[in-house]
């Protein structure tokens, strides 16, 4: 588990440094904070021996620790963080077993909101889609892997929302944040990903109306996905 508490050490002042949102006007709200640290997780700047209090965080963006604790409420919703009564908060590592159920369970989730979204997708909800896309392509472009990853699940989690099924989106969003979380431990960084091709198929086969391209698209890419997970964390390796 990785530890978020403070350290007197200069590394670790400056990724409270890099956290910040420099030149904003105003009192950053809880989404402006959260893609913030989450993208530290995920590019694992906010490493194993790296620790952090609601009050620094605080200190870092210029607001309350009641807009931290939401913000790290959040993400333990998420099952990023895990946060327990008198405990400074943990950032959760998914085990090879605890990855390969979430990988079935999406599975299983996203081959039904799929066929659903399909039924009547509307151009704008298709649009917010490619937009989605094309900003996780130009992340990668700019080498910000943490953002990519994060944006790559949050296409995922905005197909959900396009199926129209409210339950089944909401427990898509348990699985997903954990998947990021583990594919940005896991994954060759020197390697290009190659979700955004595989998303952008999906969306232009759902555009076409090919139900059953768009499912077997659907499938292909959780197949990638797994088996580049279960390999790494099987190995021990960042494959």
């Amino acid at each position: 588990m990785n530890n978020l508490m403070p350290h007197p050490d200069q590394p670790e002042r400056n990724v409270l440094a890099s956290l910040s949102l420099p030149g904003r006007a105003g009192k950053p709200s809880v989404d402006d904070i959260y893609p913030r640290i989450f993208d530290a997780i995920l590019e694992q700047r906010i490493a194993p021996a790296s620790r952090f209090t609601e009050e620094s965080l605080g200190d870092v963006f210029g607001v309350s620790r009641s807009i931290i604790r939401r913000v790290l409420a959040r993400l333990s919703h998420q099952q990023v963080v895990i946060l327990r009564p008198n405990h400074r908060p943990q950032v959760a590592a998914p085990d090879l077993e605890q990855t390969r159920q979430i990988l079935h369970a999406r599975r299983l989730a996203e081959q039904t909101l799929v066929r659903l979204a399909c039924k009547a997708p509307q151009p704008k909800d298709l649009q917010r889609l490619r937009d989605l896309i094309e900003r996780e392509r130009q992340c990668l472009d700019r080498g910000e892997r943490g953002p990519a990853i994060r944006l790559s699940g949050e296409f995922h989690l905005q197909l959900a929302t396009m199926a129209g099924n409210a339950p089944l989106a909401q427990f898509l969003g348990n699985l997903v944040p954990l998947t990021s979380l583990a594919l940005a431990r896991h994954e060759i960084k020197s390697r290009r990903h190659c979700a955004w091709q595989e998303h952008l198929a999906i969306v232009d086969a759902m555009e076409r109306g090919s139900v059953d391209q768009a499912l077997q698209l659907m499938s292909e890419h959780l197949d990638h996905l797994e088996q580049k997970l279960l390999m790494a964390a099987g190995t021990g390796t960042s494959k």
